[in-house]
C-alpha cells in the first residue's frame, strides 16, 4: 500500500499548483489530523459530486461565464484528486498514474500528430475500439458508461451498433420507426407496457436525430431552455393570475411569447 504521508516535496504551501492540491487532499484525508467528512468519504459517496461538478462546468460554458468556468474547473479537478487520493491509499494508483495514463492515451489516439500516420488514415473510433478489444472487451457495447444521461447513452449505444453495420441505411428508416413506436405506445394497456413503449419511442427519436448529425442531449437541453424561457415570458405577461387562466388563454400567451422571441 502506498505511504499516506505527504512527501516533503509536496505540501499545502507548495509553489506547484497541482502538487499543492494533492498535498491538501492528503492532509484532509489524514486519519489522525484530517477532516472527519473527507476521511469518511468513499468512491461511491463522492461519485455524485463528480457528476454534479461536470454539469456545473457545462453550465458555466453555456453561460459564457469565464470566471465561473475557472472556479468550476477547479472543483472538477478536485474530484480527480479526491478519487486519486482514495485509490492511492488503497494501493491502486496515484494522481501521477492518472496523468501518465491520459497522456499515453492522447499520444496513442493521435498517431497523425505524434507518429508518421497520415491524417486521412486516422480514425479515432477505430483506435478506441482497438483499445477496448485489447483490454478484454467482448461486445461493441462494452465501455458505454451506465451513469451517462439516458439520451447521451442511447446515442452512444446506437453509434457503437452502427459501426458493426447494425443501422438503418438512411434517416427515413429511423423516422418510420418513430411512427411505429407511437402506435405501440397508443396500444399499450398497462403502466408497465406504457413505460416500455415510451422508452422505445424515445430511443427511436434519438436514433433519428443521430442520423441527422444532431446531438440528442444538446437538442433536448436547448428545447428545455426554450420552453422555460417562453413559459417565464407567459408568467410575466399574465402576472399573478396566470395559473387560474383557461387553457385557451394560456395558449394565446404562449403564441405571444413565441412571437416576441421571433421579433428579436
Amino acid at each position: 500500500m502506498t505511504d499516506q504521508t505527504v512527501p516533503s516535496s509536496a505540501s499545502p504551501q507548495s509553489p506547484v499548483p497541482l502538487d499543492r492540491l494533492v498535498a491538501i487532499m492528503a492532509r484532509l484525508r489524514d486519519k489522525e489530523h484530517g477532516c472527519p467528512w473527507d476521511i469518511e468519504q468513499t468512491f461511491e459517496t463522492i461519485a455524485p459530486y463528480t457528476i454534479e461538478e461536470a454539469y456545473e462546468v457545462s453550465d458555466a460554458i453555456t453561460r459564457a461565464d469565464m470566471a465561473a468556468l475557472k472556479d468550476e474547473l477547479g472543483d472538477l479537478l478536485l474530484q480527480v484528486v479526491f478519487h486519486s487520493r482514495m485509490a492511492e491509499e488503497a494501493g491502486h494508483f496515484s494522481v501521477a498514474d492518472v496523468i501518465a495514463s491520459i497522456s499515453d492515451k492522447m499520444v496513442r489516439r493521435h498517431p497523425h500528430i505524434f507518429a508518421d500516420q497520415s491524417v486521412e488514415s486516422w480514425d479515432w473510433e477505430a483506435i478506441k475500439a482497438e483499445e477496448r478489444s485489447s483490454g478484454g472487451a467482448e461486445s461493441a457495447m462494452d465501455g458505454v458508461a451506465l451513469a451517462l444521461p439516458a439520451l447521451m447513452r442511447a446515442q452512444k449505444l446506437q453509434k457503437r451498433a452502427a459501426r458493426t453495420g447494425f443501422d438503418w441505411p438512411d434517416v427515413m428508416g429511423a423516422i418510420e420507426k418513430i411512427g411505429e413506436e407511437i402506435e405501440e405506445l397508443l396500444d399499450a394497456e398497462t403502466e408497465a407496457e406504457c413505460a416500455e413503449e415510451a422508452g422505445d419511442l424515445l430511443f427511436a427519436a434519438v436514433n433519428a436525430v443521430r442520423h441527422m448529425g444532431v446531438s440528442a442531449e444538446d437538442a433536448l437541453r436547448a428545447a428545455n431552455a426554450k420552453f422555460e424561457r417562453r413559459f417565464r415570458a407567459m408568467e410575466a405577461i399574465a402576472g399573478d393570475g396566470f395559473a387560474d387562466l383557461p387553457l385557451d388563454d394560456k395558449e394565446a400567451l404562449w403564441q405571444r411569447a413565441k412571437r416576441g422571441e421571433n421579433k428579436l
